[in-house]
């Protein structure tokens, strides 16, 4: 277990233990006014005085100056590396377990792995939906990196809070966490790397699908160029082997092994987590009414090949599908963008999410474009529809946004009953408060 106290307070406690004065453990080389002053706090020893002072006291330098030895302090390590797989290839409950085991046995002397491991909760809390406490979490995080930007930076946590701001359904909240993150990122010229592709993402998510060119806009489309959507493959089953092997390997005492491994297993995982967040960013993007066609055919195309190649990412291949039928529609291809629908209701057996709905919509237009019947599809969007669970946090613009264009078809159709309650149930479902305390949705629904 780690030593609670101060540096100082280890100084003393060894001290007296060994029955040593301080002019004693000063020696030659010190002066017993200066060990005095560091016992006291008021003083913080150079690493060649805590060597020092170590080899007198007769204990470790990384024990006195964090607390815990080597053998604990690799330990530590090698659970916030169990952790982080556990948030991105297991269970993120089981994952904010282990950060918060973590966290219980790292103290302040300790203060960047509690710093990680705090990080690494507020990540899982967010990735099971406990949106209230991870956005608690990540707000009182972000306090810290203020008053202690050597413990903790301030854009990752930014950008989360965007991120949770967002699927809470308080979008203006969202917006203003994305553009103060964007401020940064450009001081710092940030175009690469996981906090790119994490901005972007909040960016495009926080983006209205009508909005035209901005600072956000050009950001986007900066990291997409220089990224890319790259096609990567499914190392799932390398990363399974590596994780288990790191467990063993723990469980022979062979801790620096461990440790290895697993940022070995972290390592074949984190091409695969940048490309699907880039290819859900991409997919995102291509959404916007104002982007180019050809921009949006390329970017969604990338997006779909890399779902395609993952079996976990099947209901977002269905998505990528249906957002690229889109794109056909609005290139005046209503034949391609039919096949894709299909396709995508192939993909979606379950019905889960809007995306079968989407695809019977876009058949439904298809259908008008084309003088065709277009009722079963719309019959069959608006059942879809309505077996939704409701959202038990924020509003949910998928639905509303799927309940809207409903709307519009149903009026084209002339059926104006059907039409009316779509635009009631798109209100509804815009308009869902969020579990949140004080926070309330944007009843405004992207057409």
């Amino acid at each position: 277990m780690p030593s609670q106290g101060t540096i100082g307070d280890r100084v003393r406690g060894l001290r007296l233990n060994r029955r040593m004065s301080q002019a004693q453990l000063a020696g030659p080389d010190l002066s017993d006014s200066y060990v005095s002053l560091i016992e006291s706090g008021k003083r913080t020893p150079t690493p060649v005085v805590a060597r020092l002072l170590a080899e007198r006291l007769g204990c470790t330098t990384e024990f006195l100056l964090h607390g815990i030895e080597p053998r604990q302090r690799i330990d530590t390590e090698l659970g916030l590396r169990h952790a982080e797989l556990e948030l991105h290839h297991g269970d993120p409950a089981v994952a904010a377990d282990r950060f918060s085991e973590i966290v219980k046995v790292a103290d302040e002397e300790n203060a960047m792995l509690t710093a990680q491991a705090r990080f690494g909760r507020a990540r899982a809390l967010e990735a099971q939906g406990r949106l209230g406490q991870a956005v608690e979490a990540f707000e009182r995080l972000r306090r810290e990196a203020a008053a202690h930007p050597e413990r903790l930076a301030d854009l990752p946590l930014t950008i989360a809070l965007s991120r949770c701001y967002q699927q809470a359904g308080d979008r203006l909240r969202a917006r203003d966490l994305a553009a103060a993150a964007l401020v940064q990122a450009e001081r710092l010229s940030i175009t690469h790397g996981e906090i790119a592709v994490d901005l972007a993402a909040a960016l495009v998510e926080a983006r209205s699908e009508r909005e035209g060119d901005s600072p956000a806009s050009a950001y986007v489309r900066q990291v997409l160029g220089v990224t890319g959507v790259p096609v990567v493959m499914d190392r799932s089953a390398e990363i399974t082997a590596l994780w288990q092997a790191s467990s063993a390997a723990a469980a022979g005492d062979d801790s620096a092994l461990a440790v290895r491994l697993a940022d070995d297993a972290i390592m074949a995982g984190r091409e695969s987590r940048i490309a699907l967040r880039l290819a859900r960013t991409a997919m995102h993007w291509a959404r916007g009414a104002t982007v180019e066609i050809d921009e949006a055919e390329r970017l969604v195309g990338a997006a779909a090949r890399v779902f395609a190649a993952f079996p976990a990412t099947t209901r977002e291949h269905g998505e990528s599908l249906v957002v690229h039928a889109r794109v056909r529609l609005r290139a005046g291809d209503p034949v391609g963008a039919g096949e894709l629908a299909v396709a995508a209701l192939g993909l979606t057996p379950d019905h889960s999410g809007t995306t079968a709905a989407e695809a019977h919509l876009v058949l439904a237009t298809v259908a008008l474009d084309q003088d065709g019947e277009a009722l079963d599809h719309l019959r069959s969007a608006q059942q879809l529809l309505d077996s939704l669970d409701r959202p038990v946090f924020g509003s949910d613009r998928p639905a509303a946004r799927c309940w809207r264009e409903l709307g519009d078809l149903y009026g084209r159709t002339a059926y104006r009953a059907e039409q009316t309650a779509a635009y009631r149930k798109a209100l509804e479902a815009a308009g869902v408060r969020s579990a949140m305390a004080g926070v309330t949705t944007d009843a405004v629904v992207s057409r």
